[in-house]
């Protein structure tokens, strides 16, 4: 898989609180794009409109572009009140024109154990009103599966966004996130949800125990997943999201050294990727 098409990004805050040596480390291993979930230590939503101006400016300065924005947009109780994050979502929409981007990442509520089917509608309701409101500001948002809320399975992932049925809600697709709610990423979300990814988060986890691991060290069957993208053309970002620490020339655990090992391993995957003849493909993609 070459990258004269697919973009790395990269969550600055797994590296550090502060923004330069987000980015100092980021452009060490020729990453140009980030992710922004947090910054000087408060989250994206909470920056005021000042923050967000120097925040461009500096951005600006070193030449790196925001690939999303990534809010805790639905990373809440679907019993609280739809206002909450209507007006999280307003703050995201300033964000994402302040910075440049028209990527917003959402979730899709956190429900009570085992009642998805009693609360099902009420997401999409509120999903809906989410979306229509993005669309009307020309953004774009992209629902990321994670244990936890409605969209926690392919099956609820694919429900949403076919009920929902806008080109202004897309899926952001993160095969570790589906390995800890134990579906097989590429054989069973995959097929699923192919249509309708635009985003991809890079981490790996293992089944075992849902442990975290650099791409291609655990179960998440990233191989396949830079296969089926290559075969589709994929044009979007691969966001590195490691949460992972590893052991730095002292001796000590660093978030620094967790990025540069994550970025490091998705290069050598998507290096293999690219040595792979197109036309053999699909022996390593699912469909469709």
């Amino acid at each position: 898989m070459t990258t004269d098409h697919v973009r790395l990004s990269a969550f600055g805050d797994e590296i550090a609180d502060d923004l330069t040596e987000q980015l100092d480390m980021l452009q060490s291993e020729g990453i140009g794009a980030i992710e922004v979930r947090k910054v000087w230590g408060r989250n994206i939503l909470d920056l005021a409109p000042d923050d967000l101006h120097r925040l461009r400016e500096l951005l600006d300065a070193r030449g790196f572009v925001v690939s999303a924005i990534g809010s805790p947009i639905g990373k809440s109780p679907i019993t609280a009140p739809r206002s909450f994050e209507q007006e999280r979502l307003e703050r995201a929409i300033v964000a994402a024109e302040a910075l440049g981007t028209r990527i917003i990442r959402i979730f899709s509520f956190h429900l009570p154990a085992d009642k998805a089917h009693i609360y099902r509608d009420e997401v999409i309701e509120r999903i809906t009103a989410l979306t229509k409101r993005a669309a009307a500001s020309g953004i774009l948002l992209v629902h990321e599966n994670e244990s936890g809320i409605y969209g926690d399975t392919a099956e609820r992932c694919r429900d949403l966004l076919a009920a929902i049925g806008s080109p202004s809600l897309r899926a952001a697709f993160d095969p570790a996130n589906f390995v800890q709610c134990r579906v097989h990423p590429m054989r069973d979300a995959w097929p699923l949800l192919a249509d309708f990814v635009v985003h991809v988060h890079i981490k790996d986890a293992l089944f075992a125990d849902g442990s975290v691991r650099p791409a291609g060290e655990g179960d998440g069957d990233i191989p396949s997943l830079l296969a089926a993208l290559r075969m589709r053309d994929y044009r979007g970002y691969l966001t590195i999201e490691p949460h992972l620490q590893a052991v730095d020339a002292s001796g000590n655990l660093s978030r620094v050294e967790g990025m540069r090992v994550a970025i490091r391993a998705l290069r050598r995957l998507m290096e293999e990727s690219a040595r792979v003849p197109f036309q053999a493909l699909r022996r390593l993609a699912p469909g469709p």
